[in-house]
């Protein structure tokens, strides 16, 4: 039997070493490689509130008018702070994959049409009066919808009504700009012409889960528009049954022609809390963007409470111990997620699993303070 090895030392000659290495652009492996057995992201655990995005949004409201110039949105992303050496600015890398924003659209603006190589996804928050166009089909948008525009569709918006439409925003950028493969193209008008009856898709699946017959061929786009009451009704139906341990009753977006997730690389749920709902924790290699759209109560994130209500936002990492409470002792609450799932199925790299420890429920070692000094004057 041979006798076990000593431990490699860190002499000063070998570090010197590694730093000649690191002089000529090289690097040693034996110095790196499996520092980490799990995941380790660089985003954190972090919760915007409504009250300073709305005041940042105001702001804009007054420096800024889309449709003229270069501006053709309205709209602050959210940085994770674990994320600003993305450029420009952070890039709205809520988390590693996926940018998350709030739109403001006034009553009379359009903004313009374009496309882009990201997926991108819209959640109507509150307003009523505005629409948009996706590849010549026009959508209504009321509180509580999911709209979608896959990626290289044609979309542009407009409010015709009579008051501000906010609705948040989710695509793929920080994902797209790490392979370097986004691209980006301005309609030559400002909106594109409308080719189907408005509300299309919506009116093609009024019946739920039964498709048109030529929907049996997959095609990107064949439901822009999933409906606030259809979805509902949908968690409504699961509430006869028992709660998921981890995410109450829950449901995601799909593409009624394919069966696949509804925008592509970006997956999209919401979730219903019942009253007094107490979540076990568990944590999953997909990362999520959480959109609060009714209700209050707290998400603990790797033994930090996160205290939240109805209009506020989060951000769930990857790999972060994670369990839902719905404090309220009368009405339900319901959330709103994005995750970057689709992105990580195809190569078999989601894992997930549960937290065992004192049944199921982590120790809460602190609370998040969020910071609610007054916004910064905008540039």
């Amino acid at each position: 039997m041979s006798e076990h090895k000593s431990k490699q030392q860190w002499t000063p000659e070998l570090l010197d070493f590694h730093q000649e290495l690191k002089d000529k652009n090289m690097g040693p492996l034996w110095a790196s490689v499996f520092s980490s057995h799990q995941p380790k992201p660089r985003a954190v655990p972090y919760l915007w509130k409504k009250k300073q995005i709305l005041e940042a949004l105001d702001k804009a409201k007054e420096l800024l008018e889309v449709g003229t110039g270069s501006i053709d949105r309205r709209a602050i992303y959210l940085i994770n702070p674990g994320m600003k050496h993305l450029e420009p600015h952070g890039w709205g890398g809520a988390t590693q994959t996926l940018y998350a924003a709030v739109q403001a659209l006034n009553p009379g603006e359009i903004a313009p049409s374009h496309r882009h190589m990201t997926s991108a996804l819209r959640f109507i928050m509150e307003g009523h009066g505005a629409s948009g166009i996706v590849n010549g089909v026009k959508y209504h948008f009321e509180p509580g919808d999911y709209v979608i525009t896959p990626e290289w569709c044609w979309h542009d918006h407009v409010n015709e009504g009579n008051e501000t439409v906010l609705w948040m925003d989710c695509l793929d950028i920080p994902f797209t700009s790490a392979l370097t493969s986004s691209f980006f193209e301005l309609y030559p008008e400002e909106q594109q012409p409308v080719e189907f009856p408005v509300d299309y898709g919506t009116k093609r699946y009024a019946g739920g889960m039964v498709r048109p017959i030529s929907d049996r061929k997959p095609s990107a786009a064949p439901l822009g528009r999933y409906t606030w009451d259809l979805t509902k009704q949908a968690l409504d139906g699961q509430s006869e049954l028992n709660p998921d341990s981890f995410d109450g009753f829950a449901v995601e977006y799909i593409n009624p022609s394919t069966g696949k997730d509804a925008n592509g690389r970006v997956g999209a749920r919401m979730q219903k809390l019942p009253v007094q709902y107490k979540g076990k924790a568990h944590r999953h290699v997909h990362s999520s963007v959480y959109h609060v759209h009714k209700g209050s109560g707290y998400t603990v994130m790797n033994g930090i409470r996160f205290d939240w209500e109805e209009g506020d936002f989060f951000a769930l990492p990857a790999w972060t111990w994670h369990e839902h409470v719905n404090t309220s002792e009368t009405e339900e609450a319901f959330l709103f997620s994005t995750n970057d799932l689709p992105i990580l199925e195809p190569f078999s790299f989601e894992r997930e699993e549960a937290y065992t420890e004192n049944g199921g429920y982590q120790e809460i070692q602190s609370v998040f303070e969020p910071d609610l000094s007054d916004v910064i004057a905008i540039d």
